[in-house]
């Protein structure tokens, strides 16, 4: 397999703004997701979490419960504020500044590394090398996302991604072309054995936290939309989508073993 491309550099300004509607926006991740990778990557009091680009701390949050130690690690420090903020007095958390370039053997051994929609923007190549000094033989990394099944509950999807688009900036799409796909980096990495686990739910949904998600995105934070544009698109979607109730997701992790 040809080696996969490394993605355009993450914007340091490009979540700065985000952090700010990143908790209520995004999808949450199921807790019996969160159980099933713990049980199935043997995860256990006496282990250390890496939370690899943590963002605002979603999972560092959940499975801080679940292990000795959670390192969360994030290259945006309105990212880090956020996450030490919602943590609170959580002791087994430790806070690091860095990106993927900036893992080390000084950041130590752990059972698990976890991933929540920030494996993209990293050159994934170099990480699972850097990731296999760092993880324990018998340890995991999980790959965190969310999909919304094309069902009836989820019609409204179409409408926000019309009124996304057009406010998007015309810039060259993160993910060209010649993207390869996850599965297909890590089979070519030592970490080939791959399982993936999913829980669908359906969930109530207001149209503010639409508006939230939207401006949690790179895409479409208010630092790359601009003030009169993050209104425009905030009082669009209001309008269009002020009827939505619910939502059906899938929070699902692609675990990955030597």
């Amino acid at each position: 397999m040809a080696l996969a491309p490394i993605p355009q550099p993450l914007d340091p300004t490009r979540y700065r703004t985000a952090a700010a509607h990143y908790e209520q926006g995004r999808v949450p991740y199921s807790p019996a997701l969160i159980r099933r990778v713990a049980e199935v990557t043997g995860l256990g009091p006496q282990h250390r979490v890496l939370d690899l680009g943590c963002g605002p701390g979603p999972l560092t949050r959940r499975f801080a419960p679940l292990a000795r130690e959670v390192v969360a690690m994030d290259p945006t420090p309105e990212m880090l504020d956020a996450a030490k903020a919602l943590a609170g007095n959580i002791p087994n958390i430790r806070f690091v500044a860095g990106s993927s370039y900036d893992l080390g053997p000084a950041l130590g051994r752990f059972q698990l590394v976890v991933m929540g929609r920030s494996f993209h923007w990293m050159d994934r190549v170099d990480t699972l090398k850097r990731l296999d000094g760092l993880v324990e033989p018998a340890g995991a990394i999980a790959l965190f996302h969310d999909t919304a099944p094309a069902i009836p509950a989820n019609a409204w999807r179409k409408t926000w991604q019309e009124i996304c688009a057009r406010y998007e900036p015309n810039e060259g799409a993160h993910q060209g072309p010649d993207w390869i796909r996850h599965e297909a980096v890590l089979l070519a990495s030592p970490f080939s054995r791959l399982e993936r686990f999913g829980v669908v739910e359906r969930r109530p949904l207001d149209v503010e936290t639409i508006v939230q998600r939207t401006l949690s995105m790179g895409s479409t934070s208010p630092s790359y939309l601009g003030e009169q544009k993050t209104a425009a698109i905030s009082a669009e979607i209001r309008s269009a989508l002020g009827h939505v109730r619910e939502e059906v997701v899938e929070t699902a992790a692609l675990v990955a073993w030597r």
